[in-house]
């Protein structure tokens, strides 16, 4: 049965982004002041953010691997990113992370300030100068004296405009990706920001948003949560690695510590998802868990003829509960 929650909403406004997406019906009306029934999950909460390896295209898929009692749960997400499967679920109690500071804090102004923020995108311009003079604020000496609300905008304009909607930075953590010379990129996508800062602040919710180390991200996890990692993915090949996501990178060693915390999610009883790129070294680390090949569209690479259907792998520690020895 479909969640049922009623609120009271005295800003005319909502009539241009509120009803068209959303299940309501009028319950009384005094005036200029209605209240409302939102029947089920608003589908405008989505990703406002194109990410490199986002999962709204595999959303369908990785459904029907979700654990059944998830909402009765916390939902963690280590890698946020895009956070397609965390928009798509709005969870009610959820932990969700991410180690790219720049990205942290746009949820966090969306959470927060988001009209600023929608006034924010509207000064910026679909131009090639403007573009480079907005994305070379992270090589000036006062960026500091940019306000979140700026550095927030930046980023969502800068994503909207930049060629191929990829986030990459070089080895100073400098935002390095050319202008996307599309003819009305959506920069102010005022519904889905407006309805994705609603979720973030619902009443009797529990959204925690953090910026750190993946680990540290999933210590208080207890039996019966739902983890989801989404962590950048190892190379398929020597030359098909996506670096730049941050400046820390993401080898094979960071794959095996991760594997290292599944099995200690594992022993805890957590339900474990994680998605992968299929190579033989991620089939090989997760041996004895149980694994599904998918597969994915690819939309983000600097080289356009690698765009397409890829090979991934989903593994997870239920329905065939994995024994870790302690």
């Amino acid at each position: 049965m479909a969640e049922l929650r009623s609120f009271v909403y005295t800003d005319r406004e909502y009539s241009s982004w509120l009803l068209p997406s959303w299940q309501i019906r009028i319950a009384s009306s005094n005036f200029n002041l209605l209240r409302y029934e939102i029947v089920g999950t608003n589908t405008l909460v989505r990703p406002f953010l194109k990410w490199a390896g986002g999962k709204r295209q595999l959303l369908p898929e990785l459904k029907t691997y979700i654990p059944g009692n998830y909402k009765d749960h916390v939902y963690y997400e280590p890698f946020l990113g895009g956070g397609a499967l965390f928009l798509a679920f709005q969870p009610k109690r959820a932990v969700v992370n991410d180690s790219n500071t720049a990205l942290y804090n746009c949820y966090c102004v969306v959470k927060s300030n988001v009209e600023a923020l929608i006034c924010e995108l509207r000064k910026h311009e679909n131009t090639s100068e403007h573009y480079y003079e907005v994305r070379d604020w992270d090589r000036s000496d006062d960026y500091y004296l940019k306000t979140d609300v700026e550095r927030a905008a930046r980023i969502i304009y800068l994503n909207k405009t930049c060629y191929n909607g990829l986030f990459r930075v070089n080895s100073q953590g400098q935002f390095n990706v050319p202008f996307g010379r599309y003819v009305d990129p959506n920069i102010v996508d005022e519904g889905v920001l407006r309805a994705v800062s609603e979720y973030l602040n619902r009443p009797k919710y529990d959204i925690r948003i953090l910026n750190g180390d993946f680990a540290d991200a999933v210590k208080d996890a207890k039996k019966n949560d739902f983890v989801y990692f989404d962590p950048p993915y190892d190379p398929a090949s020597d030359t098909a690695s996506f670096t730049g996501y941050d400046v820390n990178g993401f080898g094979k060693d960071e794959q095996r510590r991760l594997k290292r915390v599944v099995d200690e999610l594992t022993v805890r009883g957590c339900n474990v998802l994680s998605s992968n790129a299929y190579t033989p070294f991620i089939d090989e680390l997760y041996r004895g868990y149980r694994k599904v090949k998918v597969e994915a569209s690819r939309a983000i690479n600097s080289n356009g003829q690698k765009r397409g259907k890829i090979e991934e792998i989903l593994v997870m520690n239920y329905d065939e509960r994995i024994q870790i020895k302690k």
